[in-house]
């Protein structure tokens, strides 16, 4: 498959910024860009990658910090996440002074997206699926072809989001889990927002929150 994609920790909550890419014509995008920008045009410029566009999950801080600035400075629209998350994203400048992060522009996406629309991204197609429950608006991007699923902070190898955060609801999230992202099937390698990547089918086995044997 054409799809190649390389994941980067950024900012101090090391959230898994993904850069992917079509690997016939070096063009592709960027998920969940929360911050360090400079790294992230780094590895694009090492690998010869032009970024087009930027997706993102959900509206955290960690997750969609640095998004304005990166689309402003490279002159790319920001799809995703869903609307609901408008609340967050338009606190995201007083969010950065709080937490000490640098400060980050504000922007809008230029596209809201809901369940069952469709992102391409240098011929690069991903099916959207809006996971409730971390937040309200919280996406996931999902590609067919090379079962690859970016998932941000609904899914974790061996956890799952929190739901202690404003709007957070944890049936919400339990119910994503296992109505959007299991369907997909158990070979699906996914991308979580923060630590190693796993598989749907893994998680099924073994993690303590969202287990077959848990919630049967």
């Amino acid at each position: 498959m054409p799809l190649k994609a390389a994941v980067l920790p950024v900012t101090p909550f090391q959230q898994n910024c993904t850069i992917f890419w079509n690997d016939e014509t070096m063009r592709g995008g960027v998920s969940d860009p929360g911050g360090d920008i400079p790294r992230i045009l780094e590895i694009c410029e090492r690998e010869g990658i032009t970024l087009e566009k930027i997706l993102l999950t959900h509206g955290h801080l960690d997750h969609a910090a640095a998004a304005g600035d990166l689309a402003r400075q490279l002159g790319i629209p920001i799809e995703g996440p869903h609307r609901d998350e408008l609340f967050l994203i338009e606190a995201l400048p007083n969010q950065a002074s709080q937490y000490g992060f640098p400060p980050c522009g504000a922007f809008l996406p230029d596209r809201w997206l809901e369940e069952g629309d469709k992102v391409e991204v240098a011929g690069l197609g991903f099916d959207v699926h809006h996971c409730p429950g971390h937040t309200p608006g919280h996406v996931i991007f999902f590609n067919d072809g090379a079962k690859l699923a970016l998932v941000g902070d609904v899914l974790f190898q061996g956890s799952i989001g929190r739901t202690d955060l404003p709007r957070g609801n944890y049936q919400q999230l339990i119910d994503s889990i296992r109505e959007r992202l299991w369907p997909l099937g158990d070979d699906v390698t996914f991308v979580p927002g923060h630590g190693p990547l796993s598989t749907f089918g893994q998680e099924r086995k073994h993690n303590p929150f969202v287990a077959d044997a848990i919630l049967s």
